[in-house]
């Protein structure tokens, strides 16, 4: 999957400044430590860029000892696989979705609750906050270690290939793809919505062929896969955000020296706030070149949207599946949704 030039342009401005600081200032040891970071995310991608950068400087902190091999574009197998291979401790470190935890975790997809955040403030005063601490806290249950700071996947929009989604009724019937999770598909379906899970390689052509009207994605990767080419309007619903939790087999890491643990913590975590800056560049930096390509962008009024779910019984079904305790959690950045 190729980004675009400033995507491209980003990826070596990092490759130097990592590059530099690599450079020792001491002479090495050979590596004694050797784990495995897996992710889905493309190697020009800021949420592969910056763990690498992380990598290098865990390597530096340690004197050498650690070394952290970063493996991206679902090298390793798909985020399911890796998920299993965590667990079982064959990958010590990885990051995904939480809505890809939800079958092992089911409150680890709550941040993806329809309309749950109205801007990056309250995403990562909840991510941050209580929300993010108590999925930390079940994934630990299960023998997943997650670092505090979350990786941005970013909101998701409507794409389509004949108009603007304004108001609700504009998804009336709308054919749209929608990845097999779920809450996504229960939200959609509550919107009148006809939404289709298939799989992102099969996105481009199902638009082409017209099986779907359109879609939602975070606009990176809308530019990234070109679906430009096959939809002209892109409406910032902003519906859903989601994130990638950073984790790895607890058993494992609470096993490395402590200094090593502290390294691995304090790394990882400033390569997500980072992470998170770059996210926020990269969708100005999207909107424009779309725009450019022919895109047609409006911003619909959440506020109709959120009012259907409540009346369609969207955000009380999901409150009885997530359990009060976690909701009540949501909601404390949420505002009140059921």
């Amino acid at each position: 999957m190729s980004f675009a030039p400033t995507r491209r342009q980003f990826a070596q401005a990092i490759a130097v400044t990592g590059a530099a600081a690599a450079l020792p200032r001491f002479a090495l040891a050979q590596s004694e430590i050797k784990l495995k970071y897996g992710t889905a995310f493309p190697a020009d991608h800021p949420g592969t860029l910056r763990i690498k950068e992380a990598a290098e400087a865990i390597k530096k902190d340690t004197g050498g000892k650690v070394d952290l091999q970063v493996y991206p574009t679902s090298q390793l197998g798909s985020e399911p696989d890796m998920i299993s291979q965590t667990r079982a401790g064959a990958i010590d470190i990885m990051s995904t979705a939480g809505t890809n935890l939800q079958t092992l975790v089911p409150t680890a997809g709550i941040n993806g609750v329809a309309f749950a955040f109205k801007d990056y403030a309250t995403v990562w005063a909840a991510m941050d906050g209580e929300l993010g601490a108590h999925v930390r806290g079940a994934l630990a249950k299960v023998n997943l270690l997650a670092y505090e700071k979350v990786l941005d996947n970013g909101y998701r929009n409507i794409t389509s290939a004949t108009k603007p989604i304004n108001t609700p009724d504009d998804l009336k019937g709308f054919k749209i793809r929608v990845p097999g999770i779920p809450l996504w598909i229960s939200m959609f379906k509550a919107l009148g919505a006809s939404p289709t899970a298939i799989p992102f390689g099969e996105l481009y052509s199902a638009l082409q062929t017209k099986v779907v009207d359109g879609q939602e994605n975070p606009l990176a990767l809308i530019q990234s896969a070109k679906l430009f080419e096959v939809q002209k309007f892109c409406s910032l619903t902003g519906h859903t955000w989601d994130g990638h939790f950073i984790f790895g087999n607890a058993k494992k890491l609470n096993a490395l020296p402590k200094e090593v643990q502290a390294s691995l913590t304090k790394h990882l975590n400033e390569a997500a706030l980072k992470q998170r800056e770059d996210i926020a560049k990269l969708n100005a930096d999207a909107q424009a070149q779309l725009t450019k390509l022919g895109v047609t962008f409006n911003k619909p009024d959440p506020a109709p949207f959120r009012e259907l779910l409540k009346s369609a019984g969207f955000y009380t079904e999901w409150k009885g599946k997530y359990g009060d305790e976690v909701w009540a959690k949501l909601e404390k950045y949420s505002g009140k949704l059921v």
